[in-house]
């Protein structure tokens, strides 16, 4: 099974609206499914200003708490909703937050940038971040590499993340066989939403 923007975005709202699962909480799952693939003592996390950037928020406390060095490069500071919550408690948590890096001096980035919602290019400003996280050797993924659009596979723009491994949530995305060169390794992470769920969604919103 493999899911579209809409589809994924339908999941979510009728997780939080009829099942009454809080968006935070499946921010926590989220971020839970991705620190547990981290195998690096140190870490940087690009976070942009959604939903993605804050599993990267949310990502920094679990990797921190497990002793990992960990670097958070905030690229928006204007968050709003889940995203604003965890970037405070990260900052409660006095956790390293910097508004730029250097890729050598890491070996690992968490690409928390842009996410499932991304339909046109990246800004210039995203892209520059981009580039800057090919440069680091290991590259992991938080649902979508940023710059691809989960629907098509597109590189939109012409910069993309080149993950080696990519934590999606819930189900692949319907554009992945047309990514395969910036996906990698491919692991569904489970947020808690219902199985029934999703299948009720893909039933009644085909791709």
């Amino acid at each position: 099974m493999r899911l579209t923007r809409a589809q994924v975005r339908e999941i979510d709202r009728r997780a939080i609206e009829e099942l009454g699962i809080p968006g935070i909480v499946l921010m926590e799952n989220a971020a839970r499914a991705v620190a547990d693939v981290v195998d690096h003592d140190r870490v940087v996390i690009v976070c942009g200003g959604g939903n993605n950037g804050g599993d990267g928020y949310a990502i920094a406390r679990h990797l921190h708490n497990r002793d990992v060095d960990v670097t958070i490069v905030a690229t928006k500071h204007d968050l709003a909703g889940d995203a604003k919550i965890n970037a405070d408690i990260c900052r409660n948590m006095d956790l390293r937050t910097v508004d730029d890096f250097e890729p050598a001096d890491y070996p690992c980035a968490i690409d928390a940038l842009l996410g499932t919602g991304l339909a046109k290019p990246p800004r210039p400003d995203a892209a520059e971040w981009i580039r800057k996280i090919n440069q680091v050797p290991t590259r992991i993924a938080v649902d979508v590499p940023s710059g691809i659009d989960c629907d098509t596979g597109a590189v939109l723009g012409g910069e993309a993340v080149r993950a080696l491994t990519i934590v999606t949530f819930v189900a692949e995305k319907v554009g992945f066989p047309n990514a395969t060169e910036h996906l990698g390794r491919v692991i569904v992470g489970d947020i808690g939403v219902p199985p029934s769920l999703v299948r009720e969604v893909v039933a009644t919103m085909p791709a």
